[in-house]
């Protein structure tokens, strides 16, 4: 499988934008600021649902105008496939497949896999979590069928419940009865727990996959006396603590795959469930003050982490720069592992600005990496920045732009 051609209209800094590509390795090569990346990241946004630059979808369309539009034709075996997505100002994200029927964006998301390595790897370690949501959510919706939806259930729910928080607050600091809305809340309270409940354990899965991968990949990079591990830290902690995320159940040893599978799995993990549930919701309960002064959710998988650790520590306060780009990289090769176990073919690998920052011997790991894939799009500011070794399909962005216009 591979991207033949892509074509964009009002997307990023793109007023219009036609560009083929070929099996194999393809370079953009342009100066800063000519929207090379905005070329990649459309592809992101097709294959994921989303972008690792921005955390809406508004700063993808261009400005001045109501919507985006990304189209892309992909080869299998013989068959062009071209999918479409939409993504407005505002509403919803649309797509369609072959210019069929208008579908939701879950229907495309995982259809064209994808990884992606940026100079923003480093921070995947080092930086707060929404970093690291943001690459469990890219990473689950391309594993997990069910997890777009999912995400976006409990994104629109944690919406409605913020909205009510704010209304209680504003009520509250104008001195207003508040006990009428309180009972909303308790409503859109169970919806949150129900959402958030669900996304948590379909993130443990997740995670606990990668894991494997990852820790074996990192041994491989960065020589076998090193350790590394991924730990789910969900903001839901009853969950762990009651089983419902591996540990003990009445019935032994649970995973969170077990968890997932079959609503949770058996009896005993249903009670687990049930358990959890009544556990989170008290917590609401002793929380509500604090929420309605602050006027926001203060827990759920908005605040969920993944902790790295390396050797029995924690990665993020003593590991080194050197030893959290290996981190970050063996994460996305195990995240491309497990994608191309799950297809049967490799993912579309993406390479954005990352060689011009690296040390010669982190440059060799990825060209190894990327000499061995079926296809890869790769930017660059200069071609000297392209490691020795590497024959590509070389594009021209201020030539993509001069034929634009």
């Amino acid at each position: 499988m591979f991207v033949s051609r892509l074509a964009l209209d009002d997307f990023r800094s793109w007023h219009q934008l036609v560009v083929d590509f070929e099996p194999g390795l393809n370079v953009l090569v342009g100066a800063n600021g000519l929207g090379k990346t905005n070329i990649v990241e459309a592809l992101e946004v097709l294959s994921t649902g989303s972008s690792h630059r921005v955390t809406s979808s508004a700063p993808l369309v261009r400005a001045g105008t109501a919507k985006a539009t990304v189209r892309a034709n992909v080869e299998d075996s013989g068959v062009t496939t071209l999918y479409e997505v939409s993504i407005p100002v505002r509403g919803a994200n649309r797509a369609r497949i072959n210019s069929g029927k208008s579908l939701y964006m879950r229907d495309v998301v995982g259809k064209i896999p994808s990884v992606t390595f940026s100079p923003e790897d480093q921070r995947l370690v080092s930086a707060d979590p929404a970093n690291r949501r943001s690459f469990l959510n890219q990473a689950a919706s391309q594993l997990l069928l069910d997890y777009y939806d999912a995400l976006q259930r409990f994104n629109q729910t944690a919406k409605q419940r913020s909205a009510l928080l704010r209304q209680l607050s504003q009520r509250q600091m104008a001195g207003a009865p508040v006990d009428t809305a309180l009972s909303g809340l308790e409503i859109w309270t169970g919806q949150f727990i129900e959402t958030g409940m669900a996304l948590t354990s379909l993130r443990a899965k997740v995670v606990e996959r990668l894991d494997g991968p990852f820790s074996r990949i990192y041994r491989s990079l960065a020589g076998e006396r090193h350790h590394a591990r991924l730990v789910y830290a969900p903001s839901f902690e009853e969950m762990r603590q009651l089983g419902a995320l591996g540990g003990e159940t009445a019935a032994g040893p649970s995973s969170a795959s077990n968890v997932v599978a079959d609503g949770f799995g058996g009896d005993d993990a249903m009670d687990a469930r049930m358990n959890a549930h009544a556990a989170i919701s008290q917590h609401f309960q002793r929380i509500y003050a604090g929420e309605v002064a602050r006027a926001q959710n203060l827990i759920g998988p908005h605040r969920d982490d993944v902790i790295f650790e390396l050797n029995g520590l924690t990665a993020r306060e003593y590991a080194s720069n050197g030893e959290m780009w290996t981190l970050a990289l063996a994460l996305k090769m195990a995240l491309f592992e497990l994608l191309k176990d799950e297809r049967g073919d490799d993912p579309l690998l993406i390479l954005d600005d990352v060689f011009a920052q690296l040390d010669e011997s982190r440059r060799r790991q990825i060209v190894d990496f990327a000499g061995r894939q079926s296809q890869v799009l790769i930017t660059m500011a200069a071609e000297t920045d392209m490691p020795a070794g590497l024959e590509a399909n070389r594009i021209d962005v201020q030539e993509l732009i001069d034929a634009a216009d």
